[in-house]
């Protein structure tokens, strides 16, 4: 039998907020994080802003000897699992530690530290790169870093399926408590891939909005929407076996209580154009959970407003959820953060846990002239404030990878 799985602990690092009260209280403002690139200089590129994260100092969220060895999606993914953990008022010291456990992926992982140490190459020579070049650029370090931070001795994996890769590291968390694994688990994504290598690979494959109005830049369902834009940050959850997490008199914010992952078997970046492969990653995952499409109160779409994504996850939806996805009120968060890549997953799911507690919906931020294509409830204009019961998070990946989880209200 399949054990029931709640969520306990929440952390965030974004480009509107680098601790999860704050991110929620901007993302209720209708706060834009995104904006003029300030990293690198971008005068020689067609893409001009992204959505940066701002006034993250790791030495203030992680001690210095730690900070200096790890490189800034690691940072980003340490210090959101820290305020996680400590949210959950979890104490391994009462713990069985081979029953706490890590699934953190990263999409991309450091292009900067390849970057810089290429450069040292070419003007110093071999011999020269930093000792610590691949332990730093790899993606499975933010996993392996939050794992000896905070002494989690039981699974510890990353995920790496491009823009679903948050996603998949919460369903495969999700499974390992399901099946019995692991009592714990710290699951997301994390990603910081705005440097001159990142920004030049996603122009040259026309993904990227070339728009140089903040306001507008991201605006998913548009009929002028022209691409999507880089972000950057982490969102990390605690999820927690139901038993394990009453016996420890632990507050709980919402049950995760279904998971579809499925593959478009159609295109290198190009979602499946009638949808089907993400349609049926959300029945699977409402199948799980047992719940009907017509209960579904809100979905949080991939939403990265590219034309492709953003008409074919219509049409996914539409699949899905029939005549009821009329009903559903549907947003795209990177809107107001742009698209964090592998981090997207984690952050999406936190706001679909905050819109459960709040009952609050929040715009779609950029959008204004919905595409008549895209014929859904994208909260265009205004939020919406109503009880939220049933949730889902999609999650459409480079290669055809679909990741959709729901989030339910916890009732005991």
């Amino acid at each position: 039998m399949k054990r029931r799985v709640v969520v306990t602990g929440l952390g965030a690092v974004t480009p509107i907020g680098n601790t999860v009260d704050v991110f929620w209280d901007e993302i209720k403002k209708g706060t834009v994080g995104i904006g003029p690139i300030t990293q690198f200089d971008v005068s020689d590129y067609k893409v001009k802003i992204a959505a940066q994260v701002k006034g993250f100092d790791a030495r203030e969220r992680l001690d210095f000897k730690s900070a200096k060895r790890m490189e800034l999606f690691t940072q980003y993914a340490a210090a959101a699992a820290k305020e996680a953990f400590e949210d959950a008022g979890i104490d391994m010291e009462k713990e069985d530690p081979y029953r706490a456990g890590v699934i953190v992926g990263s999409g991309v992982g450091s292009l900067k530290c390849v970057e810089d140490n290429y450069e040292t190459i070419l003007k110093k020579g071999p011999n020269r790169v930093h000792p610590l070049m691949v332990p730093l650029m790899i993606s499975n370090m933010a996993a392996g870093n939050i794992s000896i931070r905070l002494g989690l001795r039981g699974k510890c994996t990353n995920v790496a399926t491009a823009c679903a890769s948050g996603s998949h590291c919460i369903g495969d968390a999700f499974r390992a408590i399901q099946y019995g694994d692991a009592d714990i688990m710290v699951a997301g994504g994390a990603e910081s891939a705005i440097s001159p290598t990142g920004l030049a690979g996603f122009t040259a494959l026309t993904a990227l909005s070339t728009s140089e109005d903040p306001t507008c830049a991201s605006r998913p369902f548009d009929k002028d929407r022209d691409g999507f834009v880089l972000g950057e940050g982490a969102g990390i959850i605690v999820l927690e076996e139901l038993e394990h997490a009453k016996a420890r008199g632990a507050k709980i914010y919402a049950e995760l209580a279904g998971y579809g992952a499925t593959a478009d078997a159609w295109h290198i970046t190009s979602p499946a154009e009638d949808g089907e492969g993400a349609a049926m990653a959300m029945k699977l995952a409402m199948r799980e959970a047992g719940v009907r499409a017509e209960q579904i109160d809100y979905i949080n779409a991939h939403g990265t407003s590219t034309h492709h994504n953003d008409l074919f996850e219509t049409r996914a939806i539409r699949s899905a959820l029939g005549s009821a996805a009329d009903q559903v009120v549907v947003n795209s968060t990177k809107s107001m953060i742009g698209h964090l890549l592998g981090a997207a997953g984690g952050v999406e799911f936190i706001v679909c846990v905050k819109s459960i507690q709040d009952g609050y919906i929040h715009q779609t931020m950029g959008t204004k002239n919905v595409d008549p294509e895209c014929d859904l409830n994208y909260a265009v204009g205004s939020p919406v404030k109503k009880d939220v019961n049933y949730v889902l998070t999609n999650s459409l990946g480079f290669g055809g990878h679909n990741a959709s989880l729901l989030v339910k209200k916890y009732e005991d």
